[in-house]
């Protein structure tokens, strides 16, 4: 009996842990969203040189790799990514709608500023769990040159992690015309 017991109190709490975040579409845009600010900032980069081997006549020998499509390139942008996501927090829109917002400032949030921390870990713990599900096929897809600005929420969200549907992201795009620009 107590045996059944400690099993369904593990079972519990494994459940609990796994559903922090209850929007998991909402919270990978924010996820997405914050990729797409490193894509666009990106700035411009040589390529990479490899040719570090001399051969017997003096030549240099390796390869030159594009920027664009090296591993180099995924690490820098994905490297941190969750930490980031320590700056944001869930803004509740009315009873059923809530989403994930950026904060400028700590110090000027108008909730509960304890509550608000205690999300922005949730969703850096969501975002690391979103990583370790996609992120070779990601990696590959950002070195194929398959994920552009513009592309990231689709393809994290929709195409890899699948947790956004065409029409929960439609229902989304409709309901934030409201004017905001999401950040406090």
């Amino acid at each position: 009996m107590a045996g059944s017991c400690l099993s369904l109190i593990l079972i519990f709490s494994i459940f609990t842990v796994a559903s922090c975040v209850d929007d998991k579409c909402a919270a990978c845009n924010a996820v997405a969203e914050e990729l797409e600010w490193g894509l666009s900032n990106e700035r411009p980069r040589n390529h990479l040189d490899m040719r570090h081997r001399l051969d017997s006549q003096g030549q240099r020998r390796g390869k030159v790799i594009d920027y664009r499509i090296s591993e180099l390139r995924v690490v820098e942008l994905l490297d941190g990514l969750c930490d980031k996501m320590q700056d944001y927090t869930l803004r509740k829109i009315d009873s059923n709608r809530q989403e994930w917002i950026k904060v400028d400032s700590w110090d000027n949030l108008t909730i509960d500023k304890q509550e608000a921390k205690a999300y922005s870990k949730d969703l850096s713990t969501y975002c690391g769990r979103l990583l370790e599900e996609t992120e070779d096929e990601f990696a590959e897809l950002i070195k194929k040159g398959s994920v552009g600005v513009g592309d990231v929420s689709k393809v994290l969200c929709q195409d890899l992690s699948e947790h956004c549907t065409k029409t929960s992201v439609l229902h989304e795009e409709n309901s934030s015309d409201g004017g905001s620009d999401g950040e406090l």
